[in-house]
């Protein structure tokens, strides 16, 4: 971690960690108060039930219900705490980080589960198949906050505060990959109301699963198929044709040749690297910069900010380290000014999508916004 962004460790009122990484620049004192709140005890792990016609593991977490949603900005849980206001951050803050209290996944690890259902057994125990198969979702979900501000997103965050944030991403991707039970880490974000977001908080998410997900399933089973360079091929084939919509030393972002989503572009690494925790400091301040360009540019097609999904695709923890290339699918739902893209019935009933936009249409339209942003 560069000396000047800081680490500071805090612990919740209900026991949860929280961790503080201030700025390069901060104005903030090495201080910070402690959560005095008297909390309810934290919900039990959920369980998770294997579909037995997929193999997909389904969390059932129905703590979640009882989470926040869209509240004032005098009462949003990701702001400093005040007297009016006990959210989860007893202080002042750059970029915050703490355990979800409604977690899909943990706080239990295998160590933690006794009795029944049991915790999985490692990978060949999560990719066997049988009928009401059953175990404790252990793992980790993380809150990041990226600002102490009641609204906005990644894109509007100052060079320094984004860079910050890209630290974070970097340590909890290796501090949760070393804890047991823990196959793969996921960061994201959500923005906006059109795609489900709950808190207009400047945030993002962090889960750390008990199972390689189905989507790097895939990914796998295509790169053992097509060899080991795949991801190394796609970045050569995209950089010498006409989708790409920015790129730098290091990074590459283009609209994939089978985009399935009205705005979708992919940023690759240009060297092989498994996940975030894998990038080096002139990678994590390029990154920042082509990365908020994107963002502001994919704003900047409509009157009004853009929902989208910014999802890091990481290479599992113990399997495919070689063969997964880290790489950001930044995706959304919004196909014009006034018109969403929903999953209906070809979509949500079978994954077979239908593009509305030509990919190479909706590539040149981003690299004008971009480009003039």
């Amino acid at each position: 971690m560069p000396t000047r962004i800081v680490k500071r460790s805090a612990t919740l009122a209900d026991g949860r960690e929280l961790i503080y990484y201030d700025d390069a620049d901060t104005r903030l004192g090495p201080e910070r108060r402690i959560d005095t709140r008297r909390l309810e005890p934290r919900p039990p792990t959920a369980a998770m039930r294997q579909d037995v016609l997929t193999g997909e593991w389904i969390s059932i977490a129905a703590a979640r219900q009882g989470r926040v949603v869209l509240p004032p900005a005098d009462r949003d849980p990701l702001a400093p705490q005040t007297p009016d206001n006990p959210s989860e951050i007893p202080d002042l803050y750059d970029v915050a980080v703490f355990e979800n209290r409604s977690p899909s996944f943990g706080p239990a690890l295998p160590g933690d589960v006794t009795g029944e259902p049991p915790a999985p057994g490692g990978l060949a125990d999560i990719t066997d198949l049988g009928l009401e198969r059953e175990r404790v979702a252990v793992g980790r979900c993380e809150v990041v906050c990226f600002s102490p501000e009641h609204e906005g997103a990644f894109g509007d965050l100052t060079p320094s505060r984004a860079r910050t944030v890209v630290e974070a991403w970097a340590d909890r991707t290796a501090v949760l990959s070393a804890l047991p039970g823990i196959e793969q880490v996921f960061v994201f974000e959500n923005r906006g109301k059109a795609i489900g977001v709950t808190l207009p908080h400047p945030h993002g998410q962090i889960y750390a699963y008990p199972y390689v997900t189905p989507r790097t399933t895939r990914v796998l089973e295509s790169v053992h198929r097509l060899g080991p360079d795949l991801f190394q091929r796609i970045l050569e084939t995209e950089r010498a044709g006409g989708r790409v919509v920015l790129a730098g030393e290091n990074w590459t972002a283009f609209v994939p040749f089978a985009a399935r989503w009205p705005i979708e572009v992919h940023l690759l690494p240009h060297r092989h690297i498994p996940d975030l925790a894998a990038t080096n400091d002139a990678e994590r301040d390029e990154l920042v910069t082509l990365y908020q360009r994107l963002l502001r540019g994919i704003d900047s097609l409509y009157d009004d900010p853009t929902p989208y999904i910014a999802a890091w695709h990481q290479a599992p923890v113990h399997t495919g380290r070689d063969a997964v290339r880290l790489h950001l699918q930044l995706t959304s739902i919004r196909r014009g000014a006034d018109k969403i893209k929903y999953l209906a019935g070809s979509e949500a009933a079978m994954g077979a999508f239908v593009a509305d936009i030509v990919p190479e249409e909706a590539a040149a339209r981003i690299r004008a916004a971009v480009a003039s942003g």
